[in-house]
């Protein structure tokens, strides 16, 4: 069968412009090759800025953020499409080569209904009728295994689960019946149960299409699950490239090696649970529109601790760290600090309080103003809760920088200038710099690669040894759960369902969610997705 896409020395640049310096040229991904069959899946791995997307952008003739194809080929069917001038380009994107993007909420336009977003590039390539766009988007929502498929395309965005919109989108790529389809990283942001789901969804999708598609991912044991070859890259060079089995069981390379036997240690739980600093007693919440979101929930960390919080998406994990925050008051229960009541509501807390607890976000990109430099960012903290400027500023937030292991040519540089675990660790120094008590953690290493991951795992849990931290985790991934808690809980439909030390916890007997959760965690295994399918199958026949 000959390669439905070939690519050749591929070469692609952008302009770097440092702080104080004449802009620059910078080659992002240097000299990469690969083949593609139809109805076959390349999986793309490696760390932040390794040229992951920015390689699989290419096979639309597309340079993200400035970036620009220099050198190579890239030949769909046989044509080069990168001479194309942008008529013909455009001819290709969402007709013959569609991309599915990481965040099908930021994708889709919250004021028009799914089912005319889905079929609207088929429509308007001409490559079919308004009746049989519907058709074909009605067979998707079947293949795909969405809820309701006839009345599915009525629904806006904000109707259906984080799951459920990122297989919208997949149907939406799959639509115009393209050739090739580009997925970046479309179930990171997922939790894992909904993340089997939508993996299977897809592999079924493209097997039932004959689909060829690029599939960029981070996590290794995701795409041996879905790939039938897999190129490992890094600082935009090709590292290995070969047969998922021999990625996965004999790799050759060094870095590949590192990639596959990631295996982060489980943390001995802490013996003492007794010393609470924060007590969350009987807390229910709901949002303005009456939804409840949260139901009598009762929990604690103790000082020095580290509680994991895990749950598939619509758990309440994140509306619970908000209720802690003061983002979301409940409107029953109540929230205890070091002994003391904590003020419901942000507004009202006092800066003490807002010190003294601190939050990290999952995506440092969208956390951080993309216009200010690291000295900033890491430094309003400085001000607003310590009053220091200029030199003592200054020393501060070199200090900060050493603890996360940062070095001070750092200072100046803008978000844009860091790699993924960069831009996490100046996060996390942001939070450091107002000496918190208490560090709520919502899913900080889902974005990164194994490696970087497991690099900062370890920078927060030293951190936590030195200065005695406390920390909430909000996480999908079990490993990470076994590598820093002390304690779990589990919630699931904005109930807790399952709360303790993790070593009871994380063992049986298990409620049939806390089961489920756990056997939906992905291993470094060929087959793996397919025979938990095969049990799930059993176990509802014998239901």
């Amino acid at each position: 069968m000959p390669e439905l896409l070939s690519v050749r020395d591929l070469k692609i640049e952008a302009t770097s412009y440092p702080p104080g310096e004449p802009p620059k040229r910078v080659t992002i991904v240097n000299g990469v090759s690969f083949d593609l069959k139809k109805g076959k899946v390349l999986g793309l791995i490696g760390e932040s800025g390794a040229g992951k997307s920015t390689i699989g952008l290419s096979a639309l003739a597309y340079g993200r953020g400035g970036a620009e194809i220099t050198g190579g080929t890239v030949q769909l069917d046989g044509v080069d499409i990168l001479p194309m001038g942008k008529s013909g380009i455009r001819r290709i994107r969402g007709a013959r080569v569609c991309y599915v993007a990481q965040s099908a909420a930021a994708a889709f336009n919250p004021a028009h209904r799914l089912g005319e977003q889905v079929i609207e590039a088929s429509i308007k390539h001409g490559l079919m009728t308004k009746d049989q766009a519907r058709k074909r988007a009605l067979y998707l929502f079947r293949v795909l295994g969405l809820p309701n498929p006839e009345t599915f395309g009525e629904r806006f965005p904000h109707q259906v689960s984080g799951g459920q919109l990122q297989r919208a989108m997949t149907a939406m790529a799959l639509c115009s019946n393209p050739e090739l389809i580009v997925f970046d990283e479309p179930t990171t942001a997922l939790d894992v149960t909904t993340q089997i789901d939508v993996l299977a969804a897809i592999k079924h999708a493209i097997e039932e299409t004959h689909t060829a598609a690029l599939y960029i991912t981070h996590d290794l044991a995701v795409v041996a699950q879905i790939s039938d070859d897999i190129m490992v890259l890094r600082h935009g060079k090709q590292v290995e490239y070969g047969p998922v089995k021999q990625i996965i069981e004999a790799p050759r390379q060094d870095y590949t090696r590192a990639l596959v036997n990631v295996r982060q240690t489980a943390r001995q739980e802490a013996e003492d649970q007794s010393d609470t600093l924060l007590k969350v007693e009987n807390i229910s919440a709901e949002y303005s529109n009456g939804f409840k979101v949260l139901h009598d929930v009762s929990l604690h960390v103790p000082k020095g601790q580290t509680l994991a919080i895990v749950g598939e998406s619509g758990s309440g994990k994140s509306t619970l760290a908000r209720v802690i925050t003061g983002l979301l008051p409940p409107n029953a229960g109540r929230i205890s600090f070091d002994n003391k009541p904590l003020t419901p509501a942000l507004k009202n807390r006092s800066r003490s309080e807002l010190r003294r607890i601190q939050l990290i976000y999952q995506m440092a990109d969208t956390a951080m103003n993309p216009r200010q430099t690291i000295r900033d960012i890491i430094g309003r903290p400085l001000t607003f809760y310590y009053g220091l400027r200029g030199a003592a500023k200054t020393a501060r937030v070199k200090e900060l920088l050493g603890e996360i292991e940062m070095g001070n040519g750092f200072i100046d540089r803008y978000p844009a200038e860091l790699s993924g675990g960069q831009k996490q660790r100046v996060a996390i120094a942001r939070a450091l710099a107002a000496k918190p008590e208490l560090i709520l953690c919502d899913e900080p290493t889902s974005a990164l690669d194994p490696l970087v991951a497991e690099g900062i795992l370890k920078l927060l849990m030293r951190l936590q040894e030195e200065s005695q931290l406390s920390y909430i985790f909000i996480t999908h991934d079990i490993a990470t759960v076994r590598a820093i808690a002390d304690s779990v809980a589990v919630m699931h439909r904005g109930k807790l369902v399952r709360f303790g030390p993790k070593s009871k916890v994380l063992s049986p007997p298990f409620d049939d969610y806390t089961d489920l959760l756990l056997k939906s965690v992905p291993e470094m295994e060929i087959g793996w997705l397919e025979r938990v399918l095969t049990t799930r199958r059993m176990e509802s026949a014998g239901n």
